[in-house]
């Protein structure tokens, strides 16, 4: 019963994507809505077919910085999270530079950034880096906190040291929050790798945007905004599969979300 009616909200979901793309499509044809103002649904797919090679260079760009970006926002986070959660007068002085690291406008560091450490690609590793790190670091800690007391009470009694009581109970503990605040920020990855890709770069999904969009090209753009969507889409899946593998004892609950 259950089964069925996760198969019957996804078939509910598609449906309304369908309908979504059909209104659309209509009202574009019948107001006769000029394609450099508003291209219809057709048309944006007869684009990624005719510039597939296109996308996928600039694409494969984007994916490069997000992924160096992402793998190093949760190295930063693990070790702040580690050193945080055994200094916990750390804590209290850190939490406060994290959040104004988050406040600080997007725009603004992929405007400076590049002026500081030049127009490669660091800037973007950078930018992609501090829009990650907050989430995982922030879920990573409301995870280990959320550790069983008896748990550490016995382990404690039992002589372990702070090491292996945060690797064998405080860490396990962490996994399914960890994994949130993955998903988290798996969505703003590739967001964050196409803003700063906008100010200045030679190549990429936001740099291929900006090109377009000056030319009036908004089937384009468009076609470049579906391939970034489906490219978050098969990231957050990604963490969606290594969850499910690592971490079994909450299979039921990663199912239950990606249905």
């Amino acid at each position: 019963m259950k089964k069925s009616t996760n198969i019957g909200y996804s078939l509910l979901s598609l449906f309304s994507m369908v309908m979504l793309l059909i209104l659309w499509e209509a009202a574009v044809r019948i107001n006769n809505v000029p394609q450099w103002l508003l291209p219809a649904p057709s048309k944006i797919f007869n684009t990624i077919i005719d510039i597939w090679q296109m996308l996928l260079f600039h694409s494969t760009v984007t994916l490069l910085e997000t992924a160096y970006g992402y793998l190093l926002s949760i190295i930063l986070a693990l070790f702040i999270a580690f050193l945080l959660d055994h200094v916990s007068v750390l804590k209290q002085a850190v939490n406060p530079v994290l959040v104004i690291s988050q406040t600080i406008p997007l725009i603004v560091l992929a405007v400076l950034l590049p002026l500081w450490f030049g127009w490669g690609m660091l800037p973007k590793i950078m930018i992609v880096t501090l829009v990650c790190f907050f989430p995982i670091t922030i879920n990573l800690l409301k995870g280990l906190d959320s550790a069983d007391p008896d748990q550490l009470s016995l382990f404690r009694s039992m002589g372990a040291s702070r090491w292996e009581t945060f690797k064998i109970v405080k860490f396990p503990a962490s996994m399914p929050a960890f994994f949130s605040g993955l998903k988290i920020s798996a969505t703003y990855s590739i967001m964050a790798a196409v803003i700063s890709e906008w100010v200045g770069a030679q190549r990429g999904l936001g740099y291929f945007m900006t090109i377009q969009q000056k030319n009036f090209a908004i089937d384009r753009v468009l076609a470049a905004v579906v391939v970034i969507c489906i490219l978050s889409l098969l990231l957050v899946k990604i963490v969606d599969i290594i969850e499910y593998w690592l971490v079994p004892w909450n299979r039921r609950q990663i199912v239950a979300s990606s249905k």
